[in-house]
């Protein structure tokens, strides 16, 4: 699953390689996309490298190979035309959370009741990533879980967080909250665009969304720039 930006790269990218026989330069990129730096650019090339769908081969300049295309595009050959591109999704988490409010199981069955929450997609653990809201979707889990209030799940996509016992395919649980004590580890909307699981740390009048890998930056916003949407209250996995 790619953002609406990463998308919207690889397929140019994808479209430059057809039609030129190399890859666009940052600036082409950078103004195909909208975008005000280069910056934005390299992040993004960077997550489709992560997620596989683009190499750069190393010491070349303009040197990027799509390796694939998102699994819903049917291959095309070479020099193929190509259908118009369907419109992408939402790419924030949406509600309506109220509906999906687990009821809970009477006191006597609550160590071996489960409760169906909704599965809304998958969120990144790593470069952020949008998570988009799967319909009809849901997983089961434990009621010993949840306490009050509305919760839902996602499915972590990443490793930026395995140092705090979360790795890429978990599903963790989610406390719908638009506040968190420092140090929580929270689903952040980050400039009403993407979502990210990171730990959230307040300093001074910026935020932090650390990583709990080496291997990732920490990244600072404006308070503006970050909604806290939930809280880490679980973790599923399966082996």
């Amino acid at each position: 699953m790619l953002t609406r930006k990463q998308h919207e790269l690889l397929m140019f990218i994808d479209r430059h390689l057809r039609d030129t026989g190399f890859s666009p330069s940052f600036e082409e990129m950078k103004a195909a996309l909208a975008l005000k730096s280069k910056s934005g650019i390299h992040r993004l090339i960077t997550a489709l490298e992560e997620r596989g769908f683009l190499r750069r081969r190393a010491h070349r300049a303009r040197a990027l190979e799509v390796i694939r295309l998102p699994e819903n595009l049917a291959p095309r050959a070479k020099n193929a035309a190509r259908a118009p591109e369907a419109p992408l999704g939402p790419n924030v988490i949406r509600g309506p959370f109220g509906t999906h409010a687990p009821t809970r199981p009477a006191p006597e069955a609550e160590d071996n009741a489960s409760v169906t929450l909704p599965l809304f997609g998958r969120i990144a653990a790593g470069v952020p990533i949008e998570a988009l809201r799967d319909n009809g979707a849901s997983v089961a889990v434990p009621a010993s879980l949840l306490g009050t209030g509305e919760h839902y799940a996602l499915e972590v996509a990443g490793d930026s967080m395995v140092d705090a016992g979360i790795l890429d395919g978990d599903t963790v649980i989610i406390h719908r909250a638009e506040t968190a004590e420092n140090g929580a580890i929270v689903v952040a909307l980050v400039d009403e665009n993407e979502v990210t699981l990171k730990r959230i740390r307040r300093r001074g009048n910026s935020i932090a969304l650390e990583p709990a890998n080496p291997r990732h930056e920490t990244r600072i916003f404006g308070p503006d720039r970050v909604k806290v949407q939930g809280r880490l209250v679980g973790l599923l996995r399966r082996y």
